[in-house]
């Protein structure tokens, strides 16, 4: 399969980027790695007319992981390879060697990654399958195959480094036509939306660089993954914990997963009360059960939704107990 046409824009400043994006709304992509974005152009996946090259703007490639800091543009061999994040940030650097294969990773991005596509059954395949089908709401058409009804889309968010992320408490840096903000990486996604509409992005906003808070470093992490080939595949499910303690007692744990709903989802209202107890086998299979209990994966990957419901509570309950055996 080959590109369709489209316009390459390579900006040298987050300006010019945004002054690109602002001359054509509704008809660009910016683009990073692009290891998702490219495939999906041959897919015939939403194409547009204006792709925006962001490799030229420097301080988009910034990389200080002693401070914590991470420009969106930092590849994923470079936060699986790292020391420092391998020691302060053991689950993020989990994460990032599990995405795909080390040539993906290679060219890969931690913006694209917190950003890639949502996947489904009835929208990563081939144009033609697409056709013979009836399209469906995620492109070309006016209907959803996994749940029949012509509202919300249920495509799956598939990445795996931002529920590493979002139990350090990470906030993402933003740059759009409106000026620079600054919002929780919780709150850059958006549990009211739904497949196409994921994210509280505004129209043309620009993710610049990833902050992790310095208690992110003491506590330990880690993140475990279902997918069916090991050596490649998107999650079906990712689970993120983290865990600190003072003596027996818990001073902080955060759950987040991934692979199940439209968005990546953490539970602060689950974990919160655990917060100053002594965390026993029956607490941590307590809070798994209760953890499986609230997410609502379906049938749009490979895996069956039941069968990775159930798996849910399996990793979050042997990822806690590695981190108690390891804290």
């Amino acid at each position: 399969m080959h590109l369709e046409p489209f316009e390459l824009h390579q900006p040298a400043t987050l300006d010019e980027a945004l002054q690109v994006a602002a001359s054509h709304p509704g008809d660009f992509d910016y683009l990073a790695g692009g290891t998702d974005l490219l495939p999906n152009y041959k897919m015939r996946l939403n194409p547009r007319g204006h792709v925006i090259a962001l490799g030229g703007i420097p301080e988009l490639h910034a990389f200080a992981p002693e401070a914590g800091t991470f420009g969106s543009l930092v590849t994923l061999r470079q936060i699986e390879r790292d020391p420092v994040i391998a020691r302060d940030y053991p689950g993020l650097s989990e994460a990032a060697r599990q995405v795909a294969t080390p040539l993906v990773r290679a060219s890969g991005s931690l913006g694209g990654n917190l950003l890639v596509e949502t996947r489904c059954f009835f929208f990563n395949q081939s144009a033609s399958w697409r056709e013979a089908l009836g399209y469906c709401l995620k492109a070309e058409g006016d209907r959803c195959h996994v749940v029949p009804q012509k509202e919300r889309c249920y495509a799956t968010f598939s990445g795996d480094l931002a529920p590493s992320l979002l139990v350090l408490g990470a906030e993402v840096d933003l740059v759009s036509f409106q000026g620079p903000r600054t919002l929780a990486l919780d709150d850059l996604y958006d549990p009211r939306g739904d497949g196409i509409r994921r994210t509280r992005l505004l129209p043309g906003e620009l993710v610049v660089r990833v902050r992790v808070p310095p208690e992110g470093r003491k506590s330990r992490s880690t993140y475990r993954k279902l997918r069916v080939r090991p050596a490649f595949d998107f999650p079906e499910l990712g689970v993120a914990a983290l865990l600190s303690l003072e003596g027996q007692r818990v001073r902080s744990l955060r759950l987040a997963v991934g692979g199940l709903e439209t968005y990546p989802r953490s539970f602060p209202t689950l974990t919160g009360p655990l917060e100053g107890t002594t965390l026993t086998d029956e607490s941590i299979a307590e809070l798994a059960r209760r953890v499986q209990g609230m997410v609502r994966p379906v049938h749009n990957t490979f895996l069956a939704p039941d069968y990775r419901k159930r798996m849910t509570e399996v990793f979050v309950r042997r990822a806690l107990a590695d981190l108690r055996g390891a804290s």
